[in-house]
C-alpha cells in the first residue's frame, strides 16, 4: 500500500513525464511546419529571381541557372530537389501552370505530406498530394512523363 507521500510523488513524476512526452511531440511538429514555411520563403526568393531574370531577358532561365540561384538562396536546405518545368513551357503556357515544384514528406499528425508549387506567374503554394499530382496530369505531355520517369 502507498503512503500519501508516495501518492503525491507518483502523481508528480507522471505530470512531469506526461508534460515532457507533450513537449516532444510539440516539438516535432513545430520543427516539420517551421521548415515548411521556410521551404515556401526560400521557394517565393527563386520566383522573384526567375521573375526577375524573364523580365530582363525575356525568356526563362535554364535549369542550370536556376539551380545556381537556389543553392545561393537562405534557406536552401529547406528547398532540397527543386523539379523545374520550363523545358516543358511554351509561350502560350496559362500563368497558372506549374513552374517548378518540391515534394516535402512529413510525419506529423498536424502536416500532411505534399508540394510547395511554384507558377509561371510566380506565385508560390502548398498542394496537397493528391490535388497536385491531378493538376501536373493535366498539363504534362506524355514526352515530358516518359522522360521524368526514367
Amino acid at each position: 500500500m502507498m503512503t500519501k507521500r508516495q501518492k503525491i510523488i507518483s502523481a508528480k513524476f507522471i505530470s512531469v513525464l506526461v508534460i515532457t512526452a507533450a513537449a516532444a511531440f510539440t516539438m516535432l511538429n513545430v520543427k516539420d511546419f517551421t521548415n515548411r514555411r521556410e521551404g515556401m520563403n526560400a521557394m517565393t526568393q527563386l520566383g522573384e529571381q526567375i521573375r526577375e531574370y524573364k523580365k530582363s531577358r525575356g525568356s526563362l532561365p535554364s535549369e542550370s541557372y536556376v539551380e545556381d540561384a537556389r543553392l545561393k538562396l537562405a534557406g536552401a536546405v529547406r528547398l532540397g530537389a527543386v523539379r523545374y518545368r520550363a523545358i516543358w513551357l511554351t509561350y502560350d503556357s496559362a500563368p497558372d501552370t506549374i513552374l517548378a515544384y518540391i515534394e516535402k514528406r512529413y510525419h506529423s499528425l498536424f502536416l500532411d505530406s505534399g508540394y510547395i508549387v511554384m507558377r509561371l506567374d510566380g506565385t508560390v503554394e502548398w498542394m496537397e498530394k493528391i490535388p497536385f499530382e491531378t493538376r501536373l496530369a493535366e498539363q504534362q505531355s506524355l514526352e515530358e512523363i516518359k522522360t521524368t520517369q526514367k
